[in-house]
């Protein structure tokens, strides 16, 4: 009696299912929490879940799932095989090759598993398969619970065209643009000088940034177009593209959203997530800063108000862009949790992959509006593998080193030992601390990304410390183009460093070389070189290889010239953690720190005053003045596959013309020209996997 009860209310129409199940009473509804109508009209409990995903997101919700008793399913690709996400869970399926077309994006296979396992719900993620509406039809007619909105809400929401003539219905602010179906590109340009430039031409699908380009002048307008195509194709097999006015100095900010099958729709405050590269985040927090809260509510308000436009369902994000004036229009919405769903979490004291599973089993939502305060504020920084200071190219290799801060949250999908590939999205994690106010949010981030110690590999953890401690964004004066605005202070290149960064590096390789030795057996198997009465003198790798000479005295004390300084630092507390870890305290000049030096196959990583590698000869990171010498060569910037040959031998070609494009780690990359000159010859073909460094184009000089 009580399932046909509860059948009945999931019929009726959205807004009077709440009266219905009142009027069923807590005798129908006893269990509920537990219960879920399915395709074929019963209810049932997630005791299963497979996360059709990887890395720190698989992780994540793996944590929660366990948390509640719920047994986890995980999906590998042979990239994956040993990866931290397939030995957390319970069970572990192979589904295909490293490339997510040939694994995590074959929607049939992971259906198959999911039925093989006995899974009652897929949870996507995000990324992959978490927005393709197919997959969650797909999902819904084999009676598995998709953990994401129904499969129109994807519709409707992710295609951009499509959203906004929503929004427009829906009276949520939205901002000047073309979004029609004629994509013609002579008409296009022609809607592009009716709406003015600089101007964003978007893809229509996906999200992260992908397929978006900015024509600033009309003469960049169709080398910007078949960017955005090109790379929406790849990413999300749609080049359709719609057109917005570009608002400059603008503010990306977004606002966590839940709804569920009861009517019920609640804003769990906004995030700021300005700080960007690439139109990739890079610290988001929350709330956003500077805003009242008047703003706060309306910008929930329209956010709550495109959720319902659509019957959304689970958690979802609703973006939007704010000019300099403090107003607001709407951007897209994201259909599925977010990366930075986890400040959100601090702030309002919830768990949001929890209230996932919850209402994907048929609950309400297990908070009211009234009831969300906003406590405290939370900072997230996204720690990748890349090279800040070359275009934030990403890297890939060894994780040779890597450990994480006690005193933060830290979301990873990533161990020491493991390896940072090509074939997906280079973040390592992300630190998240909470403060009682900003002030103190962002020191303890500070503090933590401090602690962050990455070795083998080139990664944003000094570039994100300079943005945080910036002056300007410490007092929230925050806009996307920031990071681009402040370059030189964020990205300039660092020749000469302090004394205490010298000192600090050339004592941890000391010390680091005798941290496998037993120093009980005596000073001569612990210090090269020793002598009685004698201090000895020792070579050692400075800045750019430069040698610097060191002379050891007794009691600790260290003398060598530097910059035509004379310095002596004394060195205390010396603590041998692990084989190739050594901990010390340095004493110079009046001050005192403690720092840290580990042992890497080519390498002695410091992590003290600043986090650096002091380097034997060794690859460095990509240079791309070095790297890609117009009168000689082009190489390739980073590991990935070649997308296409745009040039061909004896042609000639111009100072920033695209060469060649490749696809690497989510991100599509042109290899130009650096000066004119004529094409000698072609080393490579569109489908070829490439190493990082690879010769693809040679040149010979235009005689002309």
């Amino acid at each position: 009696m009580a399932d046909k009860a509860r059948e009945a209310i999931y019929k009726m129409p959205r807004k009077t299912r709440g009266i219905g199940a009142g009027l069923l009473g807590a005798a129908a509804i006893g269990v509920y929490g537990q219960i879920r109508l399915s395709s074929n009209g019963s209810y049932k409990q997630i005791q299963k879940v497979l996360i059709a995903n990887r890395g720190e997101i698989a992780c994540r919700v793996m944590r929660t799932a366990k948390r509640l008793g719920i047994e986890t399913i995980a999906v590998y690709s042979d990239a994956d095989e040993k990866a931290l996400h397939t030995k957390t869970a319970d069970k572990a399926y192979r589904i295909g090759e490293a490339s997510p077309l040939k694994s995590y994006l074959k929607m049939d296979t992971i259906l198959e598993v999911a039925l093989k396992s006995g899974a009652h719900a897929v949870h996507p993620g995000y990324g992959f398969l978490s927005e393709n509406p197919e997959f969650a039809d797909l999902c819904q007619k084999n009676d598995i619970i998709f953990m994401g909105p129904p499969a129109q809400a994807i519709r409707d929401m992710g295609m951009k065209n499509t959203a906004k003539k929503i929004m427009i219905d829906a009276k949520v602010p939205v901002i000047e643009g073309y979004n029609g179906s004629n994509q013609d590109p002579q008409y296009l340009f022609e809607e592009a000088k009716r709406i003015g430039y600089p101007l964003m031409i978007k893809a229509v699908r996906g999200g992260g940034g992908k397929g978006m380009r900015i024509a600033w002048k009309e003469k960049d307008f169709f080398e910007s177009l078949e960017s955005a195509k090109s790379e929406s194709q790849k990413s999300f097999g749609d080049s359709d593209m719609i057109m917005e006015k570009f608002v400059e100095r603008p503010r990306h900010v977004e606002v966590q959203v839940f709804g569920d099958k009861w009517d019920n729709y609640v804003y769990l405050w906004e995030r700021d997530c300005s700080l960007q590269r690439r139109h990739q985040k890079v610290i988001e927090e929350a709330p956003a800063p500077l805003l009242s809260m008047e703003t706060r509510h309306r910008l929930g308000k329209a956010a709550c108000d495109a959720a319902r436009a659509v019957n959304y369902e689970g958690a979802g994000t609703v973006e939007f862009i704010m000019d300099p004036k403090g107003d607001f229009y709407f951007m897209e919405m994201n259909t599925r949790l977010q990366v930075e769903h986890p400040i959100s979490e601090l702030i309002c004291g919830i768990d949001l992959v929890e209230w996932q599973f919850k209402v994907a089993q048929g609950e309400k939502i297990p908070i009211k509006q009234e009831d969300l305060k906003i406590n405290g504020h939370a900072i997230e920084a996204r720690v990748y593998a890349e090279d800040s200071a070359a275009g934030f190219m990403p890297t890939a290799g060894l994780l040779e080193h890597l450990s994480f801060p006690t005193n933060a949250r830290v979301d990873s999908g990533v161990v020491q030992g493991d390896s940072v590939t090509v074939f997906y999205d280079p973040m390592i994690a992300k630190v998240i601390v909470h403060g009682a106010d900003r002030t103190e949010a962002i020191n303890r981030l500070d503090n933590a990304l401090n602690n962050t110690h990455i070795g083998g590999l080139c990664n944003n953890v000094s570039f994100v410390r300079k943005c945080l401690t910036h002056p300007e964004f410490v007092a929230g004066n925050v806009y996307t183009d920031f990071i681009a605005d402040h370059e030189k202070e964020l990205l300039g290149k660092d020749d000469k460093p302090s004394m205490d960064v010298v000192a600090e590096g050339v004592i941890g390789q000391l010390l680091v070389r005798s941290s496998n030795v037993d120093p009980s057996k005596g000073p001569f198997y612990a210090n090269d070189y020793f002598r009685l009465n004698h201090a000895p003198n020792k070579n050692v790798s400075g800045l750019n290889n430069a040698s610097i000479q060191v002379k050891i005295e007794k009691d600790n004390r260290y003398k060598f010239e530097y910059d035509g300084q004379n310095v002596e630092a004394v060195v205390t507390n010396v603590e041998y953690e692990e084989e190739n870890v050594v901990r010390f305290d340095i004493e110079l000049d009046k001050k005192r720190w403690r720092s840290k030096a580990v042992q890497l196959k080519d390498s002695v990583a410091i992590y003290g005053i600043e986090h650096r590698e002091w380097s034997a000869p060794r690859e460095k990171c990509y240079d791309d003045e070095a790297a890609s010498d117009a009168s000689l060569e082009a190489r390739s910037p980073m590991p990935g596959v070649i997308e296409k040959v745009l040039v061909k031998p004896g042609e000639k070609v111009s100072n920033g013309q695209p060469l060649i494009v490749m696809m690497a780690m989510k991100m599509e990359y042109s290899v130009r020209a650096k000066a004119d000159c004529i094409i000698k010859s072609i080393n490579c073909e569109a489908g070829q996997n490439v190493t990082k460094n690879a010769i693809l184009v040679k040149f010979e000089e235009n005689q002309d």
